[in-house]
């Protein structure tokens, strides 16, 4: 969110005749702390995505990436595993046994994963983990990588259940399509079905990181995605219903074409029911050059269009020069005031699909299924996001920001995520 000109000079008159309160409601930029900006921009590059692994009706049904091609952003490492990028392939050959672990947590998702692990190495994928894994028998599933295992070889859940079939994954690459909802996992191995499990155990973690691990000799991973499961509609393509338009605001919202049509000056949509950590996904266009808007999340009741409050995941498809890498103000998917995009992926006139997932502090943002912003809330708590950190349930709102506003949102769906661990 950004004021003009003449908004800039209204808000300096404000300030100077002891208003300036109500312009920090409004929309007075403060910019992100040190840490922020230098977390955010870590693993910046300056060309538009070139590894896009996604067609565009997989980004419309959900799924985004969790390694970009390029670098390690989104992922944490533990111990002193050499994990590094080459040919848009992660890779770790030298190290004490280690985990390279997603920042983000998923609860309910289909993962696709290429894997390759040196002749007589042994690795794993680990689902729903927490940081530093200890017993895949109770604090996370285990996804075995390891062709000489004697009792739960390649394909198999360690401490759980085989394989359907035998399957190498010795010296050669293999696809794997793993489906975790609920207490069932299933995975397929180069499209062929091989494992079918449920969850009887209970107390098993039902919210963790995706880790890749390296124990014994060369691993190599590729082309790493995920769907998100359980979204549910919040809009229903028709009308209006479960939302509210806040009052005092100069903002019209129609439903076109199975699509909320902003408009006009500032104002605000606000959901009528409220999440804490969940997945928000929605197909935004902005139909003008530049345009300003975003999505508030975590937000509380608004009294009025002018007292508006809460995280707000940005849109703006605007960049400094050719460089999609140094956006203006916050840029589509960074979120305002806290953390610009590390490149702005989408463009005006065209729909694209922005992901949210917020879990306790961490706050983490897709634009057409790249990762652009990777964010953990590290301020004192507060009621109100624009003060502090909030981890509380929340409105969504849509915003119109000004008088140029003309934007549509549609195919808007939240999942409910458990409390993090």
């Amino acid at each position: 969110m950004r004021l003009g000109y003449c908004g800039f000079i209204t808000c300096c008159l404000l300030l100077l005749s002891g208003c300036g309160k109500q312009a920090d409601q409004q929309s007075a930029p403060d910019p992100p702390s040190e840490d922020s900006a230098v977390d955010s921009k870590a693993e910046q590059t300056t060309d538009p995505p070139s590894h896009r692994p996604l067609s565009p009706e997989e980004i419309s049904d959900g799924w985004i990436q969790l390694f970009d091609g390029e670098s390690l952003f989104g992922w944490q490492k533990t111990g002193d595993v050499n994990w590094h990028v080459t040919d848009n392939t992660i890779v770790a050959d030298t190290g004490d046994p280690g985990w390279l672990l997603t920042t983000t947590q998923f609860a309910d998702f289909e993962l696709r994963c290429d894997c390759w692990v040196e002749q007589g190495g042994n690795s794993g994928i680990f689902l729903r983990s927490p940081l530093d894994p200890k017993d895949p028998a109770i604090d996370c599933y285990e996804f075995n990588l390891c062709d000489t295992h004697e009792q739960f070889p390649t394909a198999a859940l360690v401490a759980r259940q085989k394989a359907d079939k035998s399957v190498s994954n010795d010296g050669v690459w293999k696809s794997y399509h793993i489906t975790l909802s609920s207490n069932k996992l299933t995975a397929a191995v180069d499209g062929e079905t091989v494992l079918n499990f449920t969850e009887t155990q209970s107390g098993m973690p039902r919210i963790g990181h995706i880790g890749l691990q390296f124990r014994e000799g060369a691993v190599k991973f590729k082309s790493i995605s995920l769907k998100p499961l359980g979204m549910s509609p919040i809009f229903n393509g028709q009308d209006l219903t479960g939302w509210r338009v806040v009052p005092g605001g100069k903002s019209t919202f129609e439903v076109q074409d199975e699509a909320i049509q902003v408009r006009n000056g500032r104002g605000y949509l606000e959901s009528e029911q409220t999440w804490a950590d969940f997945v928000l996904q929605a197909e935004i266009i902005s139909r003008g050059e530049h345009l300003n808007s975003g999505i508030f999340f975590r937000a509380m009741p608004a009294p009025s269009a002018d007292s508006m409050n809460g995280y707000e995941a940005q849109v703006r498809n605007e960049w400094k020069g050719d460089d999609r890498g140094q956006p203006v103000d916050f840029g589509t998917g960074g979120i305002y005031r806290r953390v610009p995009t590390r490149r702005v992926v989408s463009s005006d006139h065209e729909w694209f699909t922005m992901t949210v997932i917020a879990q306790a502090a961490h706050i983490s943002v897709w634009v057409d299924g790249f990762p652009v912003t990777d964010w953990t809330d590290e301020r004192p708590p507060d009621e109100n996001p624009r003060k502090g950190l909030r981890t509380a349930a929340g409105h969504f709102s849509i915003q119109g920001h000004d008088p140029t506003t003309d934007l549509s949102f549609r195919k808007l769906r939240v999942a409910e995520l458990p409390v993090s661990r």
